[in-house]
């Protein structure tokens, strides 16, 4: 397999920057997620790497070779997309041997890779179907069986999953993370699901607007949010956001008075802010406690509960009007209605300045 750079990467449409001078690395044999809303150039930056766009600045290197001017045959690579692109009169076997007979591979080379990336996928019985014969599922496993025949030096996703119903993505996943273990590939894969980037990726590269927001692992980016943007979309439930006010700050904390709430020391280095500056409070769902335990504590009103077996979320509407997410426990006999008081440890929050951007963390966050 192979690494990938992308250096001072650019792309536009006309007038329309959409990739806006990226620089990247795709390590080999890691599981690579780019992740973002639409629009974010996620698909447009796989593109790019496949050779199915031009760059319209940088390089793009394969295995330390400049690509730029490849086309997508001649880049080692193999693409699954997010329609399975099967052709409907062919067998799951000529499907799969389809490129390899074009590339002039003989019989047996053909029969030998087909066979072994069905056995890897558990498809063998299906080799004689059409795909009108298959599920969305099985489709699939034919779609990255003909990627795994190529033997390519980088597997490229572009929201494979995205057509499946639920229990079968969550299936997919798990092979899809098994597959990567097995081959040892480069895989780089795109989905606009955070779950998805978060249970499948080594590595998760947060896109926004055509930028890089974070590149980290995905408990780096859970626990350490660069900016506001990426503790919002990292996370689901997504980190609560509220508005604060800074009261005193230096090197070793920042002392914020939150509405609707008591004052509070945030263990980050605040030096840079001047008392008085609007910061943002964030905290998760799950350090939040109904139990009014912690450093501060909120009064709201809760607006609606989601009971989902072994936890329930609370939906609370605070005093000044901010919402707020609690994870509470599964058999909690809080409902909708309620008036709760809700309470949180300072050394779970994280403090952003009126930029968005992250006040660094004097000690690391306690995990659970």
């Amino acid at each position: 397999m192979a690494d990938v750079r992308l250096r001072q990467v650019r792309k536009s449409f006309g007038g329309t920057e959409v990739i806006a001078g990226i620089d990247l690395h795709i390590p080999d044999n890691r599981f690579t997620v780019f992740v973002g809303p639409s629009g974010c150039g996620k698909s447009t930056l796989l593109r790019l790497i496949a050779g199915l766009e031009d760059v319209s600045a940088g390089e793009v290197l394969i295995d330390g070779e400049v690509v730029n001017d490849l086309p997508p045959a001649r880049r080692g690579i193999a693409m699954v997309f997010q329609s399975y692109a099967l052709y409907p009169h062919m067998t799951v076997y000529d499907n799969m041997a389809f490129g390899l007979k074009l590339a002039k591979h003989n019989r047996k080379s053909i029969q030998d890779r087909v066979r072994r990336a069905a056995a890897i996928l558990q498809i063998e019985p299906l080799l004689s179907r059409r795909p009108r014969e298959l599920s969305g599922g099985q489709r699939q496993r034919v779609a990255i069986g003909r990627a795994i025949v190529r033997e390519p030096r980088v597997f490229l996703f572009d929201e494979p999953l995205s057509n499946l119903d639920a229990a079968l993505r969550v299936q997919m996943r798990i092979e899809l993370g098994k597959l990567q273990k097995q081959l040892q590939g480069t895989m780089v894969y795109v989905t606009h699901d955070q779950v998805e980037a978060m249970t499948l990726g080594h590595r998760i590269v947060v896109l926004n607007g055509g930028v890089v927001e974070q590149v980290g692992s995905p408990m780096e980016l859970y626990h350490r949010p660069r900016n506001l943007f990426v503790a919002g979309f990292i996370g689901s439930p997504m980190m609560n956001i509220l508005a604060a006010t800074l009261v005193s700050g230096d090197r070793d904390g920042a002392t914020i008075q939150v509405a609707g709430g008591q004052g509070l020391t945030v263990p980050v280095a605040a030096q840079r802010l001047s008392a008085g500056a609007a910061v943002t409070l964030g905290v998760r769902p799950e350090h939040l406690s109904e139990a009014a335990a912690g450093d501060m504590q909120f009064a709201g009103e809760v607006l609606m509960t989601e009971r989902l077996g072994g936890e329930t979320y609370l939906y609370v509407r605070l005093e000044d009007g901010q919402e707020i997410t609690v994870k509470a426990a599964g058999d909690t006999g809080t409902g909708t209605g309620d008036r709760v008081r809700i309470g949180v440890q300072a050394a779970h929050c994280h403090l952003f300045d009126s930029d968005g951007a992250a006040l660094e963390r004097m000690v690391s966050p306690p995990v659970g």
